[in-house]
């Protein structure tokens, strides 16, 4: 993974918060099965059974399976494999990546009175990630609309003095500052491509509010780079008990941590009749940081010796995430008169938007588990969540209650399916897993369902268990290049694979 670095020499605070879209949203929403590798291995379908430190991450109840006090540590090493094409350009990449993938205990007591009905109660604390950002890949083609189109829907409507310099003394940095915390981030990128000779206005009027693009014609060469780092992991503070010799409740109160870097260049080029803008190197990075809470309330219940069922209702997340954007813009234009020169617009700035807050949708997960005596188990999961229901908060934002209706209308209700499998032979355990999560789009050309499968090898020791998996999913992903103007995007079809190795003993 390429690092990134960023020189800057200016700090701003930006009051109104306009860099975050729908695919915020989703990404700091949804997250991939980490964990343990038994855990990994059965695909997570461990809602109707716990005995696992990433279990009750499922299903908060399955910490009060242990017999006796438990902990764990888990290694992954994970792949990132792209297929990318743009119009007539096709590309590949890959990346890897080794993490902390999970670590934690859990510590059982028994109750010593016999004649009581609750049998034990556990006390559990485990961190596991959930989502793993590290990617890198690169998108190029002939396009049939420039990067142009970007800078003009965000400036047609805004007069002009709110989109340029106040006179000819002030610099870029004083400009773009300004205007950024004046207006916001939408009169910024109009600043940039007014600045830039890509908007050419239709009067020089500050009442003008029209605008034009000086990059004419239907054909650009286009190349787009995409690099990210980071992780969204949370750290789970676990209660549950037995009561009877059937019954397991479990209650989580998770801590969730985000952080998540990405920088994108575009550089367009076109050689087409009467465009005064022949080239365009636009740069933006962006670094999100944030903090949640969100509980989860699970039950375990034995059918019969052999049949269990479990249910776990997960609350939504309430994150708050803070935004911080750097920009670079340079163009090659055409002047006859006096020659071609290139423009630099680089405001040596970082934009630090004020702390907003995310809601992601709350989950409901139901489980069957069949144990085949000290053999093996099959086990299925379904969870449903409605994406729609994310929400950008402060809702009072006018531009944050714009994205919760795009939200709203542009996501649906997604369900989950898992199912995984155990089968033991003395001290080895064998286990594989299959799941299917649905598409969070109502436009399922957005992105795909993701289907993934998994296998695991498992050797106990006694008291310490050894844990080999293997998992892959797949998924097809239209990636849009910019949330307006310039909205052609990119297929990619992803493969992320893990192995993962824990160790877990008896305490």
């Amino acid at each position: 993974m390429k690092k990134l670095f960023i020189l800057v020499i200016g700090v701003i605070s930006m009051s109104i918060s306009q860099a975050q879209n729908i695919n915020d949203a989703l990404r700091y929403s949804s997250g991939d099965i980490k964990g343990t590798a038994r855990f990994q291995s059965m695909s997570g379908a461990f809602g109707a059974l716990g005995g696992d430190l990433s279990a009750f991450s499922v299903n908060p109840a399955g910490s009060a399976v242990f017999t006796s006090s438990y902990a764990s540590i888990s290694l992954g090493i994970e792949n990132n494999d792209n297929n990318i094409s743009y119009f007539n350009g096709i590309n590949e990449s890959s990346n890897s990546s080794v993490n902390l993938n999970q670590g934690g205990g859990v510590f059982i007591f028994k109750n010593t009175d016999t004649n009581s009905l609750w049998k034990k109660f556990s006390l559990g604390i485990n961190y596991d990630i959930s989502k793993n950002y590290d990617d890198d890949w690169r998108a190029n083609g002939t396009g049939n609309t420039s990067v142009g189109e970007y800078f003009l829907a965000n400036a047609q409507g805004l007069r002009l003095d709110e989109i340029s310099a106040i006179s000819d003394q002030e610099t870029i940095t004083q400009a773009y500052s300004e205007i950024g915390s004046i207006y916001g981030f939408a009169h910024q990128q109009a600043y940039l491509g007014y600045e830039s000779f890509i908007l050419e206005p239709e009067t020089f009027d500050n009442n003008n509010q029209n605008y034009t693009s000086n990059i004419k014609g239907t054909s650009f060469k286009q190349d787009y780079s995409y690099a990210a780092t980071g992780y969204n992991g949370k750290i789970s503070f676990n209660v549950g008990t037995q009561y009877g010799e059937d019954t397991y409740f479990g209650l989580n109160l998770n801590s969730h941590f985000l952080n998540y870097e990405r920088f994108t260049s575009l550089y367009e080029s076109n050689t087409n009749e009467n465009s005064t803008v022949r080239e365009v190197l636009f740069d933006n990075t962006l670094s999100s940081n944030g903090s949640g809470f969100s509980f989860q309330l699970g039950g375990i219940f034995k059918l019969t010796n052999e049949l269990r069922a479990g249910l776990t209702y997960e609350s939504p997340t309430w994150m708050s995430i803070q935004d911080e954007t750097t920009q670079y813009l340079e163009t090659l234009v055409i002047d006859d008169t006096n020659g071609d020169f290139y423009k630099v617009v680089d405001p040596n700035i970082v934009n630090i938007f004020e702390t907003y807050r995310l809601q992601t949708p709350s989950k409901i997960t139901g489980s069957l588990a069949y144990v085949f005596g000290t053999k093996g188990l099959i086990s299925f999961d379904y969870s449903r969540k409605d994406h729609s229901k994310t929400k950008f908060k402060p809702t009072s934002d006018r531009y944050f209650n714009q994205q919760n209706s795009i939200i709203e209308n542009a996501l649906t209700a997604a369900s989950t399916y898992k199912i995984g499998g155990e089968y033991k032979l003395k001290q080895f355990s064998f286990r594989g897993g299959y799941r299917i999560e649905e598409s969070p789009y109502v436009d399922k050309n957005t992105i795909g369902d993701l289907t993934g499968y998994s296998l695991g090898l498992g050797y106990n020791f006694g008291n310490t268990n050894l844990d080999v998996s293997y998992s892959r999913s797949q998924q097809d992903i239209n990636y849009q290049l910019y949330n307006t103007g310039l909205t052609n995007a990119a297929t990619i079809d992803n493969s992320n694979s893990n192995i993962t190795l824990t160790l877990g003993f008896k305490i």
